[in-house]
Parts: C-alpha cells; sequence; structure tokens
C-alpha cells in the first residue's frame, strides 16, 4: 500500500514497494529523501532565483514563455525558472542524490542521464491561480508526446514537492496503468500544434493501444486518481503516463516545485534537440 496506507506513497527506504508500484501503475511518491534543511535550501534559492527573474537581473536563458497560457504574463510574472540546476546548488544536490539516482536506473537501466539539455533543463515551477498567473492547470497529455521525434525515451519525470498539494492549491490527475497503452503521438491537440513528421506514431510500454482516446482537455478520464503529495514528496512517475494538473480552488495559495527528468536513448541531434510539441490545454 505505502507509507501510512497512503496509497502510492512509500519511504525512501523502500526500493521494492516504490519499484512495483512504478511498474504497475506508473507512478509512484518517495518521502524522506529530503529533510527539512534541505526542503529549505531548495525553497529559498528557487525563491530567490524567481525573483532575480522577474527583476531582470538573469539572461533570458532563465526565464520561460514556452508553457505559458499567455507570453505576455511572463514579463508581470515569473511562474517559470528554467535551468534552476544551474542557479541552486541546493536543486542540483537534490536531483543528484545518489539514492534518487539508484531508484531510477532500478525503473530505467543504468544508461540513463539527467535532461539538464533537455529544452528548458530542470525547471521551478510556481502555479497560482491570480489573474497575473500564466500557469494554473495543465491538460490531459503524456510526456514523450512532447518530443514524439527524439529517441529519448523511456524515461522518467520527477518532481519535488515544495508545497503539499491539495484540491485547495491543486494536484496531479493521473490515470494508474496508461503508461503501458501506445499513446499516438498528439496528431489531434487543443493548441493546433503540428507534429514534425519524423514523430513516432505513438509511444508506450507496451504495443497495446488505448480503450479510448486521450482528452483535448480537462475532462474527467475513467479510472483517473487524484495524486496529493506533502512537502519534501519526490513524485516519480513514467513519461508515457497520462496525467494533468487541476487548478487550485483557492485563488490565495501556490503549488510550487521542481521537476526535470532522466532519459535514455541517444542525445538528441542539435537540430532536434530543441523539439516541443506544446500539445496540452492550458
Amino acid at each position: 500500500m505505502g507509507v501510512l496506507d497512503e496509497p502510492g506513497v512509500f519511504d525512501v527506504t523502500d526500493p521494492t514497494g516504490i519499484h512495483w508500484h512504478y511498474q504497475m501503475y506508473g507512478y509512484a511518491v518517495v518521502r524522506g529523501l529530503l529533510t527539512e534543511a534541505e526542503m529549505d535550501s531548495v525553497t529559498t534559492e528557487c525563491v530567490d532565483a524567481q525573483r532575480r527573474v522577474m527583476a531582470g537581473e538573469l539572461p533570458a536563458r532563465y526565464g520561460s514563455t514556452m508553457f505559458l497560457d499567455d507570453a505576455a504574463k511572463a514579463e508581470v510574472f515569473a511562474n517559470y525558472v528554467e535551468h534552476v540546476t544551474e542557479l541552486s546548488p541546493a536543486v542540483q544536490r537534490a536531483v543528484t542524490d545518489t539514492r534518487l539516482v539508484a531508484m531510477i536506473r532500478q525503473l530505467l537501466g543504468t544508461d540513463i542521464r539527467l535532461g539538464t539539455g533537455r529544452s528548458a533543463g530542470i525547471v521551478y515551477q510556481d502555479a497560482r491561480p491570480g489573474r497575473e498567473s500564466g500557469y494554473t492547470r495543465i491538460g490531459w497529455h503524456s510526456d514523450w508526446q512532447s518530443a514524439p521525434s527524439l529517441d529519448i525515451w523511456p524515461a522518467t519525470a520527477f518532481t519535488i514537492h515544495i508545497d503539499a498539494t491539495s484540491p485547495q492549491n491543486g494536484f496531479l490527475r493521473v490515470v494508474p496503468g496508461s503508461q503501458l497503452w501506445a499513446t499516438p503521438a498528439p496528431y489531434r491537440n487543443i493548441n493546433n500544434v503540428e507534429v514534425p513528421a519524423t514523430a513516432r506514431p505513438a509511444g508506450g510500454r507496451t504495443a497495446t493501444p488505448p480503450p479510448f482516446p486521450m482528452p483535448l482537455g480537462f475532462e474527467k478520464v475513467r479510472g483517473e486518481i487524484p495524486v496529493y503529495a506533502e512537502r519534501g514528496d519526490v513524485l516519480l512517475h513514467d513519461a508515457y503516463l497520462w496525467h494533468s494538473a487541476a487548478r487550485a480552488t483557492d485563488d490565495d495559495t501556490t503549488r510550487r516545485h521542481v521537476r526535470g527528468g532522466y532519459f535514455t536513448g541517444a542525445e538528441p541531434a542539435p537540430e532536434l534537440a530543441e523539439e516541443f510539441i506544446k500539445n496540452a490545454a492550458r
């Protein structure tokens, strides 16, 4: 079951449980990897990096507009700090923790690499429901659909939760087991983004097609569940897992986290490395 009988939540000392749940359902929440002092350092350094982005003290490399619902909002508030490992030693230590790396090698194999060079690299995200915010929620997608031409899959995404999640500040929605489906590339997507001819037609842990199409927006999906996390929890999820993020119900809350991934396969060619298909609804 997991820590304190919470479904999908496992202590860092239980790699067998983490591996089993991840392989079965496509995700696992790891508790106890980071201390409160380490989380304080991550929080302080990420918030300072966000302040420096908003103040124009950092190069454009560290700001982001490509994930937002409206790029103009980045001039008012910084929902994202890209390549945050270059700005925060605490984040760099956390995402390269030997226990985390060992878990991901158990999931993906020994030949893995941290996605610091992939598109936006490791990202600090600050989701909030205010009008100035360009990131409050995200619709159904699987991570591999963002770069279906690249030979970097399978992969494992990690999310370090700075804030605990709840209906009040938003939470992750997942379809357990959907990583086992061969989900089509996002030829149909709500943003009408063109998928390159070099894209794989489908991606998943098996060749079994999904039992129903992935919704284009935020619709309820048969079998979906909420995944809640506490401060300091590290969520691992498969790049083929169907997931979305619900908007906060309380206008005075935030949902902050650090997100990135470990990848397999070949290093992308320079002309492909920046591929990003913005297919998910915002």
